[in-house]
Order: C-alpha cells, then structure tokens, then sequence
C-alpha cells in the first residue's frame, strides 16, 4: 500500500513537472512572438558607384547604385564611419567584373551576394558582428 501511494506521488510529480514545462515553454513563445521587431534600416551608398572594366576589345563601364539594409543602429554607423573602406572594397569588386558575367540574372545576383559578403566583413571587423541583413542595387547600368 506505502509503495502504491509512493508511485501514485511520484507520477503526479512527473505530471505536473511535464505540464510546468509546456506552459513555460508557450510562454516563451508567446513573449518572442510579441517582441517588437526593430525596423528596417537602410543606409544608401552614395554617390553611385561608377567604375570600367575591359571586355575584350573595348572599355565598358558599370554604374551601380547601393543601399544596405540592417535592423542594427550600431551598424549604420559602423557603415558611415567606414564608407571609405566600403567604397574601395565596392569598386575593386565591380571592376574585376566582366561584361559577360553581367549580362544574365544570375550573374548580377552573383554580384550582389559579393557585394553583401565584402560589407559584412568591414563590418564584422568595426563591430565584431555583421549586422547588414541585404545589399541591393537600386539601379544598374551597364554600356
């Protein structure tokens, strides 16, 4: 009888361990889907970018126009304090570029991912953490 009672006490424990656990756990779910999400921060990168590039016989050129966007304060002006170093890591980048690679989608989407990855190392190095969610190009011309 003392033993049936001791396994009777232990699985209403174990009961209401388990159901303590799972409203905890809704809870916290709750909260993180209440947290206000910070807003969208962009940061336009100008003047536009304007570099050349050989494409065989002839000079071409590429125009390129940049915003970035993070949900990080510390990060604009992470962006702003380096824009130096952006633009010289931007123009190296578009201007080892070919007119063939950027003739298709695929090749400007190339670029893009590029152009984020080159960003979020400066400011990984500024910040130590790189807080640029997207890079997009606001107009690309290319002649």
């Amino acid at each position: 009888m003392a033993m049936g009672l001791a396994v009777l006490v232990l699985l209403g424990v174990v009961g209401y361990l388990l159901l303590q656990s799972r409203t905890a756990k809704a809870g916290a779910e709750t909260t993180a889907a209440q947290a206000p999400k910070t807003p969208e921060l962009y940061l336009p990168l100008d003047p536009a970018f304007v570099v050349n590039f050989q494409d065989q016989d002839s000079t071409r050129y590429l125009q390129v126009g940049v915003t970035v966007m993070t949900h990080d304060p510390n990060a604009v002006q992470a962006m702003k304090d380096s824009d130096p170093v952006i633009r010289n890591a931007l123009v190296m980048l578009f201007s080892s570029q070919t007119y063939t690679g950027l003739s298709d989608l695929n090749g400007k989407k190339k670029l893009q991912t590029e152009a984020l990855d080159a960003v979020r190392k400066i400011v990984a190095d500024k910040t130590g953490k790189p807080d640029v969610d997207a890079l997009y190009f606001t107009s690309f011309v290319m002649q």
